[in-house]
């Protein structure tokens, strides 16, 4: 079985796409000891008042529901 590590970059290199439509990007920064993933948000999503709905309601929503050991998905600030 893959490493949770290995399964979320599997999972962002999906959505990946739809967030450079808006000509941002979302790169994986760690994920903790408590399966909290971090990523980091660049180029457009930097600065854009949607990005925190972006993170929450897309990103984590979608690594959650194929990764249910992850707790959480947080920015990278």
């Amino acid at each position: 079985m893959s490493s949770i590590k290995e399964r979320v970059q599997s999972v962002l290199d999906r959505i990946r796409p739809q967030i450079q439509m808006d000509g941002g990007d979302v790169e994986l920064v760690g994920i903790d000891d408590n399966n909290v993933v971090t990523v980091r948000l660049t180029g457009a999503c930097v600065g854009c008042p949607m990005s925190q709905i972006t993170l929450k309601n897309g990103i984590e929503r979608i690594i959650k529901h194929e990764i249910p050991e992850v707790v959480s998905v947080e920015s990278a600030d």
